[in-house]
C-alpha cells in the first residue's frame, strides 16, 4: 500500500506531505508497530482524545497533557531506534502540523493569563475538541500500524 492511500483511509489527507513521499510504499516494521502501540496507549488515556466536560477539568492541565505528547513521542522514537521510520514519519508530521499550532497558541495565551477569563476558557475547550477529533483519527491510525484492535471508540461518552 502507498502512503497516500493509507492516509486517505484515515481521512488525514489534510496533512501537508511532499508528493514523492506519498507515493512510497507504507511498510511498518516491528519497531514501527511497537512505537505505534506505545503512543496509541498514551493517546487513549489522555485528554488528547477524551472529552473534557465544561463542568470538569482544568484548561492549564489539559494544555500540559497535550504538550507532553512531544516529549513522549521523542522518547518513543529514541527507544525504538532507526528502524521505526514509518512511525517517525507520521509522528513528526502530526506533532508539527496538528499539535504544535494548538500548543504554541495556547501556551502564549496561558502565559498572558487567558485561562483566568471564562470566554477564553470556552474558546480553548472548543479548539481542544477540534484537536481531539484529529487526534482520535491519529489514534486509529496508530492502532492500525500497531496491528491491534482499535479501542478509540470503546466508551460511550
Amino acid at each position: 500500500m502507498k502512503w497516500r492511500k493509507w492516509l486517505e483511509n484515515w481521512d488525514m489527507t489534510s496533512l501537508k506531505i511532499k508528493a514523492p513521499f506519498l507515493d512510497m510504499e507504507w511498510k511498518p516494521q516491528d519497531e514501527d508497530k511497537n512505537a505505534a502501540w506505545e503512543l496509541y496507549i498514551e493517546l487513549l488515556t489522555r485528554i488528547a482524545t477524551q472529552p473534557l466536560p465544561a463542568e470538569h477539568g482544568d484548561e492549564e492541565t489539559a494544555l500540559t497533557s497535550v504538550y507532553t505528547l512531544f516529549g513522549l513521542t521523542r522518547e518513543i522514537i529514541r527507544r525504538n531506534g532507526r528502524q521505526c521510520i514509518e512511525f517517525t514519519k507520521i509522528a513528526i508530521v502530526v506533532l508539527n502540523q496538528v499539535i504544535r499550532p494548538f500548543t504554541a497558541k495556547w501556551h502564549k495565551l496561558s502565559l498572558a493569563e487567558a485561562f483566568m477569563e471564562s470566554e477564553k476558557c470556552d474558546v480553548f475547550r472548543k479548539e481542544l475538541a477540534d484537536l481531539q477529533e484529529s487526534l482520535r483519527k491519529y489514534s486509529k491510525m496508530l492502532a492500525d500500524m500497531a496491528g491491534v484492535e482499535d479501542l478509540t471508540s470503546l466508551e460511550d461518552v
